[in-house]
Order: C-alpha cells, then sequence, then structure tokens
C-alpha cells in the first residue's frame, strides 16, 4: 500500500515538473510584446484573486459548518441551484460575446457605449423577466414557498450581476479592477458572517450577505466605467436590444442546458432527499467548484487574447488541461482530509462525493478549452450549442432515476458522467475545425 502511495505521488510530482516547464517557456514568450505583456499582468491579478478566492470562503467554511450544521448548508445549497437558472437567464451568454465584440472594437469609444449600453438594457429586460418567473414558481410550487425568503434573498444576486459588468474589464483586459472590487466584497463578507450569524436560523442572513457585497461591488464598478473610460449609457432601443438578445441566444443555450444536469441534480436532491442531503452534495461539490471557478476565470482571461491570437490555442491546451489533470488528482487523493478539517462529523459522508466530482474539473476544463476559448471565437457557436444541449436532455432525463434510487451520489455521478460526454465531444468537434481551417477538409 505504502509503495503503491509513493508511485502515485511520484506520477503528480512528474506532472507538475512537466506543468512548471510549460508555464517556464510560456512565462518567457509573454516577455516579447506588449500584448503578451498584458496577459502576463492580468494573471498576476488572476493569482491574487484566486489566492483570495481561496483563503476568505476557507475562513468562514469550518466557521458556517459548526453554526448552520448540514441541513442549513442543504437549503442555501437547494436556493442557490435554483437562483442560478435566472442568472444564466441574465447573463445571456454575454459574458463570451460582449467581451469577444468589446475586446475587438475597443479603440472605437461610440463603439463601445453601444456595446455597453445594449448589453445593460438587454440584462434588465431578462432580469424582469427572471423575476416573475420566480414569484410564479414561489406560488405555484409548495417546496419554493417554504423557501421564499431565502430565494428571494439570493435573488439579489441576480441585479447585483447585472451591475457589475466583469465583462467589460475583461474585454479591455484590465483584470486589476475585478481583483480589487472582488477583495473588496470577500472581506467585508467575511467579517460579517461572523458577526452576523450566531446560531442554526441564521443561515438565511449568508445569502443576503453575499448579495449586498456584491451589489456593493457592482455600483463602485458601474460608477468606474462611465466615470474613468467616458463610457455613455444610452436610451434602450427595441430594435437593438432584441437584436443583441437574438445574437447571443447560441451561447445561451450552451450555458443554460448545463443546469438541466448539473443545478437541476441540485434541486432534486432537495425534493426527494431533503436539506441535508443536499448539504452533504454541497460540500462535496464545494472544492471542485472553487477548482472549476479557477480554470473557468483562466479561460476567461485568455478569451480576449485568443479572440485576436488564434495560433496560440495549443499551447494554451496542454497548460490548462495539464493543470486540471493535477489539482483532480490533488483533490482525489486529498478529499477525505479537506472534509475532516473544514466540516463536522455529520459531513462525513462527502468524502465519496468529493472524490467522484473531482475528476469533473478535467473534462470540464476540456470543454472550456476547445468550446469557449476556440469553437465560439471561430464562430461555431451552433455546434458548441448542439453537443452541449443534446447531452444535457440526457442528463436531464437520467437525473430522475439517479436521483431517486442513489439520492446524492446519483447526482454526482450523473454530473460527471454528462461532462466527460460533453468535454470529450467539444474536443473531438474542434480538432474537426481546426482541420479544416488548416487542410480545408471537415467530414
Amino acid at each position: 500500500m505504502d509503495k503503491e502511495l509513493i508511485k502515485q505521488c511520484l506520477g503528480i510530482l512528474l506532472l507538475v515538473n512537466n506543468m512548471l516547464s510549460k508555464i517556464t517557456r510560456l512565462k518567457k514568450s509573454l516577455s516579447e510584446n506588449k500584448d503578451h505583456k498584458t496577459l502576463a499582468n492580468n494573471f498576476k491579478y488572476l493569482m491574487i484573486l484566486q489566492i483570495a478566492g481561496y483563503i476568505f470562503p476557507l475562513l468562514t467554511l469550518p466557521y458556517l459548518a459548526r453554526v448552520i450544521g448540514v441541513e442549513g448548508f442543504g437549503k442555501i445549497a437547494f436556493a442557490v441551484a435554483v437562483i442560478v437558472w435566472f442568472q444564466t437567464i441574465t447573463d445571456w451568454g454575454f459574458n463570451y460575446t460582449a467581451t469577444r465584440d468589446l475586446a475587438q472594437n475597443r479603440d472605437d469609444p461610440k463603439k463601445v457605449s453601444d456595446i455597453f449600453s445594449n448589453i445593460l438594457w438587454s440584462k434588465i429586460v431578462l432580469g424582469i423577466i427572471s423575476f416573475v418567473l420566480l414569484i410564479i414558481l414561489i406560488f405555484c410550487i409548495p417546496y419554493f414557498y417554504e423557501n421564499k425568503e431565502l430565494l428571494l434573498l439570493t435573488f439579489l444576486l441576480v441585479p447585483a450581476n447585472i451591475l457589475y459588468a466583469e465583462w467589460f474589464f475583461q474585454a479591455i483586459e484590465k483584470m486589476k479592477y475585478i481583483t480589487i472590487f472582488s477583495l473588496i466584497s470577500k472581506f467585508l463578507f467575511t467579517i460579517m458572517v461572523f458577526l452576523v450569524i450566531r446560531e442554526k436560523s441564521d443561515y438565511i442572513y449568508q445569502p443576503l450577505l453575499i448579495s449586498l457585497g456584491a451589489i456593493m461591488v457592482g455600483l463602485v464598478s458601474f460608477y468606474i466605467i462611465v466615470a474613468k473610460w467616458g463610457v455613455s449609457v444610452k436610451k434602450p432601443k427595441y430594435s437593438e436590444v432584441r437584436n443583441t438578445i437574438k445574437n447571443s441566444k447560441d451561447v445561451f443555450i450552451n450555458n443554460i442546458v448545463h443546469n438541466l444536469y448539473n443545478s437541476f441534480s441540485s434541486v432534486l436532491v432537495g425534493f426527494f432527499g431533503g436539506s441535508i442531503s443536499n448539504g452533504i452534495l454541497d460540500a462535496g461539490t464545494r472544492f471542485v467548484n472553487m477548482a472549476n471557478q479557477f480554470m473557468t476565470i483562466i479561460a476567461r482571461v485568455f478569451f480576449p487574447f485568443l479572440s485576436r491570437s488564434t495560433d496560440k490555442h495549443d499551447i494554451f491546451c496542454k497548460i490548462n488541461i495539464s493543470l486540471a489533470i493535477i489539482s483532480s488528482l490533488i483533490l482525489f487523493f486529498i478529499s477525505p482530509y479537506l472534509i475532516k478539517l473544514f466540516f463536522t462529523e455529520e459531513f462525513s459522508e462527502a468524502i465519496l462525493v468529493l472524490k467522484i466530482m473531482s475528476f469533473m474539473l478535467i473534462f470540464s476544463t476540456i470543454n472550456n478549452a476547445y468550446g469557449i476559448n476556440y469553437m465560439i471565437i471561430k464562430g461555431y457557436e451552433k455546434d458548441l450549442r448542439k453537443i452541449t444541449f443534446n447531452f444535457s436532455i440526457l442528463g436531464f432525463i437520467l437525473a430522475f432515476p439517479l436521483v431517486y434510487y442513489f439520492d446524492y451520489i446519483g447526482a454526482a455521478v450523473n454530473i460527471l458522467s454528462i461532462r466527460a460526454l460533453i468535454g470529450l465531444t467539444v474536443m473531438y468537434r474542434a480538432k474537426k475545425i481546426k482541420k479544416k481551417i488548416e487542410f480545408g477538409s471537415l467530414d
């Protein structure tokens, strides 16, 4: 057993060494011109952002686990799984299409104002529609009505995301601002958690604190965009708002269909297994989601750069996927220690969930690398949408029997399986597209 463990550790060390060699080569190439220096500078702020993204939640996690317990965690996880649908509707894929369009026109002030205004008004319209839909669900579904206060407080994240035009800062490649705003929000939230949440019934304040912090950051960032960069907010025009929404529908469909098997599985766990099962699932996926968020931000930092320099896509994929493999292996082997360190004994069953979900990081990264950062850039949104839609429908169908019979384990298996199918199929399709572009032949 010891020899086997040594072999596994040596394997991980070899992967890390290979990864460091690739990063060193990339760092050397990044110093060659201004465009690459901008990308390197954004990476610096990205690392600061991610370190903070790990530290602040880890400070509050043991405290919240002890105070609100597994049931409180489960209720919050259920509300988040529901509101994710409305966040996706409001985002509508603009985080990618708007970033791409603005990155390509950022030297034209009039065009920048047009793009910003159209995205803002489109998000406001979609946000209003989302709120109406939530109210209808609350009054039509008893379980939603039982948790109406929690759902409404969590929904405050939607207007916060409308105000916080993160895509704007990514498009102009000013990650410094995103980093500063995020640090402020996380710092204030961390302090307030210890001051406000003192007993089990206080779990309802957790989404309120996050939402208020996000709204504050959104207001400040909105002011900077208008004041510092002189972006004008123009009056809404029906035709332009309609076209803005229409032009991003393929990316939106690609984004929202993930919820058919991902967040929907969490919602089903709430219905079939209750808040405790949801709490275990949430604890088991929390560290994977943190790592996945890190990989997703890397993909989004590269997005405007790769929109102009697609020839760098191969090296981006190698580094990104290698990092995901290393992270997945680390999460798998240290999962028992993570759960025991940050959660109480009642969360012990989350260890198996974390082991299963740790491999999801690899396939999500493959999907981002070849789907978001290649197929969308090359204009193959419809191809990506078709792949994602078909497998997401499969995941939606499988979620019912898997969750009903296997509870949170079934949800974890379903999410991992569909992510694997999507990631591998997207990679296969992207490579065929590359072949078409390079050699002019696509079957």
